[in-house]
């Protein structure tokens, strides 16, 4: 299954879509949301900035990440030619879960690559994720604004101390999400989530993938590890790792 054509038209008008279809199947949801729960362990079952890029210490979950299932969505929006840039499992915990300020994923990578249009997130449900437990919330169409101003916001509050200022966020569109859905957000989108003060644990994987139209700059990324997803490395990137 794909994006239909009035997914995609969605998508490049207000830089999301929600796909409310179960993107694997039961077996294979609960195999990532096994893992998950491994490397949640492994860190003491702290928050999310100790679980960015996991697949790089545990390579399992790239039979997830450049499976068809999740390639075939983000190839209506990025093209064919698809690397694969990064991945999180963000948790946000019962009662305690700190909220997430406004902010564009672009942001935190800038001078990083040559180009931010095509970079889509897949923000896949390993909790059902709703308003009562801190699911994401977006601004519909601001990812056409480019880079935002940011404040200093009070650390203790929320997941990290800087946040986009003077959001209208009249009409913000909520990701309300059951386990196994998904939904796709450009990367220059502005979005955050607010407090988890439910009872319930809000899990999410998020996969995030590039057009290789997109140079990725080998000075600003010591570390950092891409894989090509499907294609052709288009703008001759040579970080990427052989599969």
């Amino acid at each position: 299954m794909t994006l239909t054509a009035q997914d995609v038209k969605h998508y490049e008008e207000q830089g999301y879509v929600l796909y409310k279809k179960q993107l694997f199947s039961p077996a294979k949801l609960k195999a990532l949301s096994d893992i998950f729960e491994e490397q949640w362990e492994a860190v003491g079952r702290r928050l999310n900035s100790e679980l960015d890029t996991p697949h790089f210490r545990d390579e399992r979950l790239l039979d997830f990440l450049l499976a068809d299932e999740v390639l075939d969505l983000v190839e209506p929006i990025l093209g064919p030619n698809i690397g694969l840039w990064s991945s999180h499992f963000i948790c946000k915990e019962p009662l305690i879960g700190k909220q997430t300020p406004w902010h564009e994923d672009s942001a935190y990578w800038e001078g990083r690559l040559s180009r931010y249009d095509k970079i889509v997130t897949v923000w896949l449900a390993i909790d059902r994720s709703n308003k009562e437990n801190g699911c994401m919330r977006v601004i519909p169409g601001t990812h056409r604004n480019g880079f935002s101003e940011y404040e200093n916001v009070d650390a203790g509050e929320n997941i990290f101390p800087t946040e986009i200022k003077n959001i209208d966020k009249s009409n913000a569109v909520y990701f309300e999400l059951e386990p196994g859905e998904c939904s796709l957000h450009d990367s220059r989108i502005v979005h955050g989530a607010e407090a988890n003060k439910s009872p319930y644990r809000r899990c999410g994987y998020t996969m995030r993938y590039f057009s290789t139209e997109a140079s990725v700059i080998p000075e600003k990324n010591a570390g950092h590890k891409v894989w090509l997803a499907r294609g052709k490395d288009v703008a001759g990137n040579n970080p990427f790792v052989n599969v």
